[in-house]
């Protein structure tokens, strides 16, 4: 029987990006046993990358939205089409993180081997990336400081599985039986949280959790929050914050309040302060810190 891996993507407004990791999705060097099927939601583009991608690669299952669903929302759909066919494995892929050649075979060789130590089905192997200038370290798995604790520190590939208590969402394969205990992305998150939300909640249910052993793909981070930056009027960066690309504060006091205890309400403070008063934080964290 082959090995069934679903794919799913969310795109918006960025065609050429999409396509080029589309064609390095389809580039993959994989066993003949490998099946792969693609459900992309495209969320509203009006740059055509539905159309292109459906011309391009007749294989892919394109899903329309409207605009309103977000990475976690565009994520759930693909991932409830998914679930209406019978997969092995579901893989979390970011439209614009470019997979090296052996990435999956690396991801599905790190679930194989941890099987054996884990003596379990129910596993997620994380997928890391690099930045493609410069080659440093940009996405991954993270271990927790202490339990709940919202610092954490990534973990670097090191050449075998390594764990990890939570992961960034740009290359995650997500095993049938740890889907099955722990179901979709939470509906209460829209664009952020979603994927660090996903992996404290197997960690919860001592879902193990690997990062692989070595790199699979390239994608440069994010800049800095612009509801940071100080230059800005308050009520333009509290706009930006309470956006769905922002930190939206009614979803993070539900991730504080969910992984965090009763200290989850010193951790709304202290976003609040961050977006009133940038400079004030600043200073705050060099006089915490000073030696």
């Amino acid at each position: 029987m082959p090995v069934r891996v679903a794919v799913l993507i969310t795109c918006h407004n960025r065609k050429d990006v999409t396509l080029a990791c589309l064609n390095g999705l389809f580039r993959q060097e994989l066993p003949e046993d490998i099946e792969l099927n693609v459900f992309l939601v495209d969320d509203g583009s009006s740059d055509g990358t539905g159309d292109a991608v459906k011309q391009r690669f007749p294989s892919v299952n394109v899903i329309r939205g409207d605009g309103s669903l977000y990475w976690c929302g565009g994520m759930r759909l693909a991932w409830d089409a998914a679930v209406q066919q019978d997969h092995d494995y579901y893989l979390w892929l970011n439209d614009d993180t470019m997979l090296f050649d052996d990435a999956l075979s690396t991801l599905l060789d790190a679930d194989n081997a941890a099987k054996g130590s884990r003596g379990t089905s129910k596993g997620i192997i994380v997928g890391s990336t690099v930045h493609a200038e410069t080659g440093a370290h940009t996405y991954g798995g993270f271990i927790q400081a202490k339990e709940k604790s919202l610092n954490f520190r990534p973990v670097v590939p090191s050449g075998s599985p390594e764990p990890c208590d939570t992961f960034n969402g740009n290359c995650v394969l997500v095993s049938r039986g740890a889907f099955l205990e722990l179901g979709n992305l939470s509906p209460e998150f829209s664009h952020s949280m979603g994927d660090t939300d996903y992996g404290l909640r197997a960690k919860e249910k001592a879902i193990p959790m690997f990062v692989a052993p070595k790199y699979t793909g390239r994608c440069s981070g994010n800049p800095t929050p612009s509801w940071l930056d100080n230059a800005l009027p308050l009520r333009e960066r509290i706009k930006i914050l309470d956006s769905p690309k922002g930190l939206p504060p009614k979803e993070w006091r539900t991730f504080c309040r969910r992984h965090m205890g009763w200290k989850w309400v010193f951790k709304v403070v202290k976003l609040y302060l961050r977006v009133l008063s940038p400079d004030a934080w600043e200073k705050m964290k060099r006089i915490a810190f000073r030696p």
